[in-house]
């Protein structure tokens, strides 16, 4: 049987030095070595990156999930920073490498003397990214942030959730995860123009910037109506019915399907009045035109939620799909690893860990029909003296006798 997945290769030979921890900076990463570059973490021989101990992992004392999670495809090597000697090993691979990230504490990398002013004069052509929770400039740019902060800040929570009610935390990783892939595709772009300049980049995103970018819509609506979004009301205006998240049996807590018409299609209308048993309303100028539609907009919703609640979720999107109706069942993480089209595209892998077994989305961009292969995260320190010895020709020996002195 052919396998699903396949490495890439497309930055093979592209070595990246990640000093970043948590979510944000190792999801830049981890797309960049899913994508074949070669990423080394460093981490503190005392424990590595916080990560690691964030939560439960697949037995007692393993590394967390969440670190599995966002470090598949990486190496790690330890390195204690607080050793000028360590310092020292880092900038040597600073030489070597041509990527740089970290996301520490605003001034943490240049009080370690790991600034962008020292590394590029030690290497011109290292692209050096950082990810930082504000923007300098900013008047919180000394500020700590986190993805919820980050998405307080940047505009998601105020236009998530219901009309009328408080704002609602969204529950994707936007800040992090979403400021990370910004990060990677300005990597792959600053590698790309290095071929022409022969130069290094300096490139930086804020957390609070990056959800700018995933507001778009709502900036269009204040330029329309000079007035913030409202919860509820995203799009062009007061959603035309049936625009809305409707019950299906069992009647659960995820047993729930989205049904849309669009506003400029009346032909949506027309399908959904003949699915839902009420096909005398297909024509009527009443319901067809989306206008007067909305004056009637309650008496829709419940012949909606009426039709919607004989049928489980998936039957709904089944069939109202089937009619050329835009519907999506609301699925949670147990029925998207029990669709077992995910897993034969390739789009869910199982990241065999020595540890345990790790069930995980990849990287979902097909390449001639595969996406990324997953890679199991590093153990701690795992590749030290492999790392050290391929970039900077450190035997054994050398190796071990810094183990002992206490700067790996």
């Amino acid at each position: 049987m052919t396998e699903a997945a396949a490495a890439p290769n497309c930055l093979a030979g592209v070595r990246v030095l990640d000093l970043s921890q948590f979510e944000a900076g190792p999801t830049c990463t981890e797309v960049l070595a899913q994508l074949g570059a070669e990423v080394v973490k460093v981490e503190n021989p005392k424990g590595g990156e916080p990560g690691r101990i964030l939560g439960t992992g697949p037995k007692p004392g393993a590394d967390a999930y969440y670190f599995m999670i966002y470090n598949a495809n990486k190496k790690s090597v330890t390195v204690n920073l607080k050793s000028p000697r360590g310092v020292a090993l880092v900038k040597d691979m600073a030489k070597k490498a041509d990527v740089f990230i970290e996301n520490m504490a605003p001034g943490t990398i240049e009080k370690l003397g790991l600034g962008w002013d020292e590394l590029h004069e030690l290497n011109p052509r290292l692209i050096y990214a950082q990810v930082k929770g504000f923007g300098e400039g900013s008047p919180y740019e000394h500020n700590l942030a986190f993805d919820m902060i980050a998405q307080a800040c940047g505009g998601n929570m105020a236009i998530t959730g219901e009309a009328g009610r408080r704002p609602v935390r969204p529950g994707p990783t936007l800040g992090d995860t979403g400021t990370g892939m910004l990060m990677a595709i300005s990597v792959v772009s600053a590698l790309y123009q290095r071929h022409t300049t022969g130069q290094g980049r300096r490139l930086q995103v804020a957390m609070q910037d990056a959800q700018l970018n995933y507001t778009r819509g709502a900036f269009t609506n204040y330029a329309r109506t000079g007035e913030p979004q409202e919860r509820g009301r995203a799009g062009f205006g007061p959603p035309i019915p049936p625009n809305d998240i409707y019950p299906c049996k069992p009647g659960g807590p995820n047993d729930w399907v989205y049904v849309f018409n669009s506003h400029n299609n009346p032909e949506h209308w027309r399908r959904t009045a003949k699915v839902i048993g009420r096909p005398e309303l297909a024509d009527d100028p009443e319901y067809v035109d989306r206008d007067k539609r909305m004056a009637h907009a309650d008496a829709v919703n419940e012949m909606v939620t009426a039709w919607t609640q004989q049928h489980t979720k998936h039957e709904a999107m089944k069939i109202l799909g089937a009619a050329g109706i835009p519907a999506g069942a609301v699925m949670d993480t147990g029925d998207l690893l029990a669709e077992p089209t995910f897993e034969s595209r390739g789009i869910i892998q199982t990241q065999h860990h020595p540890n345990g077994d790790l069930r995980m989305p990849t990287f979902p961009v097909r390449f001639d029909g595969k996406p990324p292969k997953i890679a199991p995260a590093p153990l701690l320190g795992q590749h030290t003296a492999e790392v050290f010895g391929s970039w900077l020709g450190l035997s054994e020996r050398d190796v071990s006798g810094l183990k002992d002195e206490g700067v790996i």
